[in-house]
């Protein structure tokens, strides 16, 4: 058949394909009633498609009609909107062209009342003088109650408003002729407000005996006063302020109105007034204090029943919001810490007065927390905390002459360290080494210690102890980093530091013991037994102190005494380091070369060497120390051996020993460490030294494993030793001849999966 048809529309989704291609051969034609059903379901698919797209374009169509005909109506209604406004516009013309005229009249109106009220003033103005001035008069008579007080604020306000505002008008004037005629007319009125200002500040300045004596009326009256007078003073300010940020508008607004026109300060008056008031009994106390100092708090009880009367006798009299109470107290907390400060600062104060300072501190804080004042609320401390000072100046010369004393006494320690002179060594009693200067030092201490206690005061001991015990602490710290110093300079070493090194050693060993003898307290290994220079330090000033400072001070004691051993450690420690870079320099990189290791016996060349050092130094090391020196020689050959797994050229093959050289190694440490534990009868071997060896066999577990199971070992390797680093374990993986990438990575993915509970640091946290 030659009939064929082609794809429909792209958008239909639905691809018809051509009748030829579907009705190839004459049996294809059975096919045709199921080709036709295939048809008429895709063309009812189609229909339904179309059918959906016209409803929603009729949907689409409609919502677009509907809003242009609202549009249509917004237009109308704003075609609408705007003839009434063109309307309204035309009747304003003609009502624009009254304006001037309507505005001129106002004018003229206004100026005509402000120059009749003030006609009306100035008639009235001397009578209105004269009624203030006998108000006042009467008031003197019974200064204590002053009843007229408000009535002549009240009218004396009035008249200062209305000079004011008179003055002012003239001022702006074009015409000031009369400026001086009014100055003139005004004149009567300056007396009377100063004689107003007097009554209100003889209120002021007996606003604590009118509490005493139960005069609660005059107060209220002239709290009625201030906060009048505050009020305006607040109207003037926003006002001025109104004014600087709108000057453009200032000249329009000229009218008569009477009101305050400047600040006059009656707030800050008042506050003057209490501080004059407190002032003038602190000065009265300063005489008072100068001839008998022992009596200060005596002195000043005057000062806590003032703040009490204002506490009982006065908040209620008072607005809320000046928080009087609180008020006093700031103004009264400043003049003692200034009172108090004034004799501190004084060169000429004497000790007993300064004593008596320091010993009043407390009791002021005391006895303001009575009154409801924490010290956190008292802002500045009274004496700026420096009462501390004060206690510094009797010590002062103590702790000046120990820091000078111990710093001249370490640069010499220093400057014979580094010469590495012998003559500043020597050995004790039973053949330890120690250095010569130690046992001056803590004579000094003792003598100085003895010298704070004479002055009978606990806080001057206290304070030289704590001096002392931080000298002791800062030697500590200046030894360890000039230890650090020195053997540093060895890593590399050169001939001329090999000679030296010898004496470096005896030092490092001499401080060893220097560290030891400070906190040794009757070692039954010496020969006296007597108690160490830190105990017998602690003796000395335990009854010099209080309780709570000697609880203190123990702490720090012991402290001193944790750093004396860990000096002592960090000594021996780098006794020993000296050993690994300057006499295994060429023994180390030799180890598990294929070239070096399994002929030769490295291990026992280094116990060897180990065994001549301890024949060396056992007389001369603190019998306390004889362990640790072991015990850091076992853990530097440790880390050494295993982080010697990084040497050029390291690679263990499946044919090669290894296994028996490493047991061959580890036998020959355990000889020899087991060689020196004879005091413990094998005990410190068996559990301090012989675990340690342990992470070997998990070396050699890693080097025999199958590539398979590299991963079990490393898994019970790193639950025993939490601290195993990874980097390590890929370096003894890379050493082998059959390292694969995948090993590494089978290896890191089981440590991202095992969990390790963490601990105490084990001999695997060293090695990196």
């Amino acid at each position: 058949m030659a009939i064929t048809t082609s794809t429909g529309p792209a958008d239909s989704g639905i691809a018809v394909p051509q009748i030829g291609d579907l009705l190839r051969t004459p049996d294809d034609l059975e096919k045709i009633p199921v080709l036709k059903s295939e048809f008429m379901r895709k063309k009812a698919d189609i229909d339904s498609r179309l059918r959906e797209g016209l409803k929603e374009q009729l949907d689409t169509t409609q919502n677009g009609m509907s809003t242009l005909t609202e549009g249509q109506k917004l237009v109308q209604q704003i075609r609408d909107e705007m003839k009434s406004i063109h309307d309204l516009c035309e009747q304003a013309q003609s009502i624009r062209q009254d304006f001037p005229q309507i505005d001129y009249l106002a004018k003229v109106h206004r100026n005509f009342e402000a120059t009749k009220a003030m006609q009306q003033g100035l008639m009235t103005f001397n009578d209105d003088v004269a009624e203030v001035e006998r108000l006042l008069q009467d008031d003197e008579r019974d200064i204590e109650n002053q009843p007229n007080l408000l009535e002549a604020h009240m009218k004396i306000t009035t008249l200062r408003d209305f000079r004011d505002e008179a003055l002012d008008q003239i001022q702006r004037a074009q015409d000031t002729s009369f400026e001086q005629t009014l100055q003139d007319w005004f004149q009567a009125l300056d007396g009377v407000i100063d004689m107003f200002d007097d009554h209100v500040g003889t209120i002021c300045m007996n606003l604590i005996p009118l509490v005493q004596r139960d005069n609660p009326g005059i107060i209220v009256r002239l709290a009625i006063v201030i906060a009048s007078e505050e009020k305006n003073d607040e109207k003037v300010r926003a006002l001025k302020e109104a004014q600087k940020d709108h000057e453009d508008l200032v000249s329009k607004f000229t009218s008569f109105t009477i009101g305050p026109k400047s600040i006059r300060g009656y707030k800050e008056k008042f506050m003057k007034c209490i501080e004059s008031y407190a002032q003038n009994q602190f000065e009265e106390t300063r005489q008072e204090f100068l001839e008998d100092p022992s009596k200060l708090d005596k002195h000043l009880k005057w000062f806590f029943n003032d703040l009490f009367a204002c506490k009982q006798g006065m908040q209620n009299l008072f607005p809320k919001k000046w928080k009087i109470f609180r008020t006093f107290v700031n103004v009264y907390h400043k003049l003692m810490h200034d009172f108090l400060l004034s004799f501190v600062d004084a060169e000429d104060l004497l000790p007993p007065n300064m004593l008596a300072i320091v010993h009043y501190i407390e009791k002021y804080y005391k006895s303001m927390k009575k009154l409801g004042l924490s010290q956190a609320e008292l802002t500045p401390h009274v004496l700026d905390g420096r009462e501390g000072d004060l206690v510094r100046e009797w010590r002062n010369l103590i702790v000046k002459a120990l820091n000078e004393w111990i710093d001249r006494m370490f640069n010499t320690d220093r400057a014979a360290f580094v010469a590495r002179s012998a003559e500043s060594l020597d050995q004790d009693g039973d053949g330890h080494f120690r250095t010569k200067t130690l046992g001056d030092m803590w004579r000094m201490l003792r003598e100085q210690t003895l010298a704070a206690g004479d002055s009978d005061r606990e806080d001057v001991v206290e304070g030289v102890i704590s001096a002392m015990i931080t000298a002791l602490k800062n030697r500590q710290q200046q030894w360890e980093r000039l230890i650090d110093e020195e053997v540093s300079r060895y890593k590399n070493p050169t001939p001329d530091l090999i000679d030296t090194l010898q004496p470096l050693q005896d030092w490092l060993v001499a401080l060893a013991n220097d560290q030891i003898a400070c906190i040794d307290d009757g070692n039954p290994e010496t020969s006296l037994g007597q108690l160490g220079y830190l105990t017998r330090f602690q003796n000395d000033f335990s009854s010099l102190v209080s309780p709570k400072y000697l609880q203190q001070a123990t702490t720090e004691i012991d402290s001193l005494r944790n750093g004396y051993v860990d000096l002592s450690t960090h000594c021996i420690n780098r006794f020993v380091s000296l050993v690994f870079s300057v006499d295994f320099r060429t023994t180390l990189p030799e180890f598990f070369t294929t070239a070096k290791w399994y002929p030769e016996y490295a291990m026992k060349r280094i116990t060897s060497t180990f065994d001549d050092y301890l024949n060396d130094y056992s007389a001369a090391v603190h019998p306390s120390l004889l362990d640790v020196l072991i015990e850091e020689l076992c853990d530097e050959l440790l880390v050494s051996y295993l982080s010697a797994i990084r040497n050029k050229g390291v690679k263990f093959r499946r044919t090669d020993p290894f296994a028996a050289k490493f047991r061959d190694d580890v036998v020959a440490a355990f000889e020899f460490f087991q060689s020196r534990d004879q005091n413990s009868g094998g005990a410190v071997f068996n559990e301090t030294i012989k675990p340690k060896w342990k992470v070997v066999d998990y070396l050699v577990r890693l080097l025999e494993a199958d590539k398979l199971g590299v991963v079990a070992v490393y898994e019970g390797f790193k639950v025993e030793f939490w601290d195993l680093q990874l980097s390590w374990v890929e370096s003894v993986l890379r050493s082998r001849d059959d390292f694969e990438r995948a090993m590494v990575n089978a290896v890191k993915a089981r440590a991202a999966e095992v969990y390790v509970e963490r601990g105490a640091e084990t001999i695997m946290g060293k090695v990196k």
